[in-house]
């Protein structure tokens, strides 16, 4: 996977437009010079979030023992459940917050922006190239960089999306995510075969 792609795919995952309406919502009660304060927040946790997972990830991997096919497959799997949630969203309250009560870092930062998909998605790149961590680091800031101007702007994509639009796009990203998540799961069941063939 180049640069460029990963930083699609994390992009994707983060899912910034699906996640308009929940910010909005949480946001709501508080004042606008505050609303901004909080988002630029919440952003920059969730990015030291996502850098600890993406350098400690590989880490933790090898404390568990776990094989490159694995996390490959069950990347695949999770990030196929993000896509069907973001292709058949659900109802419900997602903040979990009183009313008037400010955010912090739950549920903004986290899961809204360094979601476990997001996390998983990390680890996996940094376990199927590990000597391209400078790549890694771009797609990352590239993608967080993007949704981070989306959510700054939600007004403004809200005006010009409308709810039909946004849940068009986040319906669409959901289809693109799909074939990112069976693409990676073909690839891990592939990869775990391949040895096997080789021997006999």
């Amino acid at each position: 996977m180049d640069t460029w792609s990963a930083a699609v795919m994390l992009f994707l995952i983060m899912d910034p437009l699906g996640n308009l309406p929940v910010f909005m919502s949480v946001l709501k009660t508080i004042e606008p010079k505050r609303q901004r304060f909080i988002l630029v927040r919440e952003l920059l946790i969730a990015l030291a979030i996502l850098f600890i997972f993406l350098f400690s990830g590989q880490a933790l991997l090898d404390f568990l023992n776990v094989r490159q096919e694995t996390v490959s497959i069950a990347g695949g799997i999770i990030l196929f459940l993000i896509a069907i949630k973001m292709i058949f969203p659900t109802t419900g309250n997602a903040t979990g917050l009183p009313v008037g009560e400010e955010p912090f870092i739950v549920p903004l930062a986290i899961p809204m922006i360094a979601g476990p998909s997001t996390m998983a998605a990390l680890i996996l790149l940094a376990n199927q190239n590990p000597d391209r961590m400078l790549d890694w680091t771009f797609a990352l800031g590239a993608a967080w960089l993007v949704s981070a101007i989306i959510l700054l702007f939600s007004g403004l994509f809200h005006k010009l999306l409308g709810e039909r639009g946004l849940t068009a796009m986040e319906r669409l990203m959901g289809m693109i995510l799909v074939m990112i998540a069976i693409q990676m799961l073909l690839d891990g069941v592939g990869s775990y075969y391949t040895p096997q063939i080789g021997m006999k």
